[in-house]
């Protein structure tokens, strides 16, 4: 049976990572559960798999039936718990230590935290080679692509398109979406996600991620990274061969398929819930309008840039996407902070964790301040 820790697990990736896992009672074991404050949830998984061992997070203080408490009860469960690999679901930069724990304790890692990638990527991949581990992507784009790519030699790719579905607000213009409330955005049509990444998919934020991710994850040029908008969710990327020839990933809107993947991987299993009919729907595509999604054109900007920028992007819209949702700023003041601070000078980061850890810490505070003095 395959060790498996699942980071995260009372969320949207986490709670499909255990439906898949429970599907498959002979082929996992639970060794370890996280969540941040679903403590409830946490012991009733528990109840499931008696063996797992419970981290709290979002709390030092001390709780009935919990294991390790906080976030460095987090790092030391890591450490002290046997695994062949790790599920990362945690949302946010918050997810960049784990990610970093798990691979230095000898554990492949099935990642859904794009923001290790975007904020860390180079440091992951040193240290996935230094440990000879595996880092599987979870998202559906970036699990498309891995598949997609896998065997091909990068000379003969000539473009990876990562597909979006819009968000809520695909068809309202700009200036309309200065009214749009947390409530709005929360509501998106195809997924059912977070708080975070439902707005970060309201705002093409999410998918100027995984724009910087695919590039990191992938080592290909920048300008052989594309979006395309495609409001059914069934094709969740593409790949450009060198022939001009398209080849895609098709499945139902459901994160199961890239979980379980990534959990069998190199194994391919069926998964009842991503069959996907072609006869009936249609599928449309069309280029993303970057008046009206201005974050997608930043994260290009980012990864342009290169260097601290990535770390800036990721950091400047967390804070004010926290912003929004609290109410203290509006929809279209979350690219207007994340743009103003990409300008701004930062220190290298020189891919360490020192470095980004601190880059990320000044931008936090950078993105508070502009906003209490400027918006």
């Amino acid at each position: 049976m395959k060790k498996v820790i699942v980071l995260g697990c009372t969320g949207s990736i986490g709670a499909s990572t255990m439906e898949i896992i429970a599907d498959f009672p002979e082929d996992f074991s639970v060794v370890a559960l996280s969540a941040h404050s679903h403590e409830q949830a946490l012991l009733a998984l528990k109840e499931q798999h008696p063996q797992a061992r419970l981290v709290l997070t979002g709390t030092e203080d001390a709780r009935e039936g919990m294991d390790y408490l906080g976030k460095e009860g987090l790092l030391r469960m890591l450490e002290e718990t046997e695994a062949d690999m790790v599920v990362n679901g945690i949302s946010g930069a918050a997810g960049l230590l784990p990610s970093i724990k798990s691979l230095e304790t000898e554990k492949d890692l099935a990642l859904a935290n794009k923001e290790t990638i975007v904020t860390g990527g180079d440091l992951i991949f040193s240290l996935a080679e230094k440990y000879n581990r595996t880092v599987l992507p979870v998202d559906s784009e970036h699990s498309a692509l891995f598949h997609l790519l896998m065997g091909r030699k990068p000379e003969t790719v000539s473009e990876l398109i990562l597909t979006a579905s819009g968000g809520p607000f695909i068809d309202m213009p700009f200036e309309e979406q200065r009214k749009v409330t947390p409530a709005q955005a929360l509501k998106h049509p195809n997924w059912d996600m977070g708080a975070k990444i439902s707005i970060d998919s309201a705002t093409l934020a999410n998918k100027g991620l995984e724009v910087i991710e695919a590039w990191k994850l992938f080592h290909l040029p920048l300008e052989k990274i594309s979006v395309l908008v495609h409001r059914q969710s069934l094709v969740h990327s593409l790949i450009r061969t060198a022939d001009n020839a398209l080849y895609g990933q098709f499945s139902a809107p459901d994160m199961k398929l890239p979980i379980q993947n990534a959990l069998f991987y190199p194994e391919l299993r069926p998964v009842k819930a991503a069959y996907t009919d072609l006869c009936g729907p249609s599928l449309t595509f069309e280029k993303p309008d970057l008046v009206r999604f201005p974050m997608l054109a930043l994260a290009y900007r980012a990864a342009e840039k290169g260097g601290p920028a990535p770390i800036v992007y990721n950091g400047s819209n967390e804070v004010a996407v926290a912003a929004f949702l609290k109410g203290r700023i509006g929809f279209t003041q979350i690219s207007r902070v994340t743009a103003a601070l990409l300008e701004e000078k930062w220190p290298d980061p020189q891919d360490t964790l020192e470095g980004i850890e601190t880059v990320d810490r000044l931008v936090r505070e950078r993105a508070e301040a502009f906003m209490g003095a400027e918006l």
